[in-house]
């Protein structure tokens, strides 16, 4: 087996720590071709789809690639900032915002996103801080609820990286934050300034990104995750139980997934005549497809189809800063030991342009 050589400029280059804001991905455009090269990868990790593989792949293959892009791309475009995909654009804005924060509070550390499907691919950003010096670098997840199609995937990209690799950097990984008080907060905080603003619902309805029931048999702690972040929110939010209902939404396939189901759940409120409801996703810290399109737009029509009157939905955290507080706080507290002098930006960069341009040269 080959592996990549190091960079020749490496003896002498001040060591740096890194810290990757890992996300699930997204396409490059809304496009049917960009959908079908982001479906593919997405859908090919055995992460996300455990049934076997050759049964999977004439499946895949053979149907869900020549219907699905098409479909969804049509949906991704319904959402598109004029800068790009939702879930880039957040992602991107919490990496600046979080080495700002981070600065602020003495640790010079170089800060970047990365997809975990699309671009910037985990290889690539992995590829770039090794380069660039980085000789500890801190995985942190956006997903604050540790399951094995989201969290342990990630690590498997970073694990995939590191297999190429002849001098593999210090490697740090976050698992979970769900009960994170700053976290916490940073949704309490949210769902306060809409009340603020708009008034208070009848409902608050927190939907999850759904998984597959098996998965919770199987010893996932996803669900449980999911249900101890909605009870703390709740009682930082003293509702009464009734006033707070927990969802799983984007299911796929035919197989039971994780209930209630957040639309049906949604048309049974109106049809017992609760005329408003508010909902927040707080498994997702950035708004994407799943929030933007599948929620404010597909279960806002469902809602109010069946009899409801005013649906409010809650975006995500995105760039709020309760959560870019909380997120510095969780890097701070997994960057312990590790050395995080301030650094020059300048000097970083420059850094990051001699590894380009040695590459190139190769």
């Amino acid at each position: 087996m080959t592996f990549a050589p190091e960079p020749p400029f490496r003896h002498g280059t001040p060591e740096t720590t890194a810290v990757v804001l890992v996300n699930l991905g997204t396409p490059d455009a809304p496009t049917p071709a960009a959908l079908r090269r982001y479906l593919a990868q997405f859908l090919s990790d055995p992460r996300v789809v455990e049934i076997p593989r050759a049964l999977w792949w004439l499946i895949l293959h053979g149907v869900i690639l020549r219907v699905r892009p098409a479909k969804s791309a049509k949906k991704y475009e319904s959402i598109w900032m004029p800068e790009g995909s939702p879930l880039q654009v957040w992602s991107a804005r919490q990496a600046t915002l979080l080495r700002g924060y981070l600065g602020e509070r003495g640790h010079g550390v170089v800060v970047r996103h990365a997809m975990r499907y699309g671009n910037p691919s985990v290889a690539s950003v992995m590829d770039e801080l090794k380069a660039a010096g980085a000789t500890r670098v801190l995985l942190l997840p956006m997903y604050p609820q540790y399951s094995g199609p989201t969290t342990a995937s990630a690590w498997d990209a970073v694990g995939a990286w590191a297999a190429q690799v002849r001098h593999v950097p210090e490697l740090r990984f976050v698992n979970r934050y769900h009960d994170d008080a700053g976290y916490i907060e940073a949704l309490a905080q949210r769902v306060l300034a809409q009340w603020q603003t708009h008034g208070r619902g009848d409902r608050l309805v927190l939907s999850f990104h759904g998984v597959p029931r098996r998965t919770l048999l199987l010893g996932d702690p996803y669900h449980c995750e999911c249900l101890k972040t909605a009870r703390l929110l709740g009682e930082r939010l003293a509702l009464k139980k009734d006033e707070l209902v927990v969802t799983f939404q984007s299911r796929f396939g035919k197989a039971e997934w994780l209930q209630p189901y957040t639309e049906p759940t949604l048309i049974e409120l109106a049809r017992q005549g609760i005329a408003r409801v508010d909902l927040m996703c707080p498994g997702f810290t950035s708004d994407c497809l799943e929030t933007l399109e599948e929620i404010d737009q597909e279960a806002r029509e469902a809602f109010l189809a069946a009899g409801g009157k005013e649906f409010h939905y809650i975006p995500c955290l995105n760039d709020s800063h309760p959560w870019i507080a909380a997120l510095a706080d969780i890097a701070i507290r997994h960057l312990q030991g590790w050395p995080t002098h301030p650094a020059d930006p300048a000097v970083l960069d420059a850094q990051r342009q001699r590894a380009l341009a040695a590459g190139a040269t190769q």
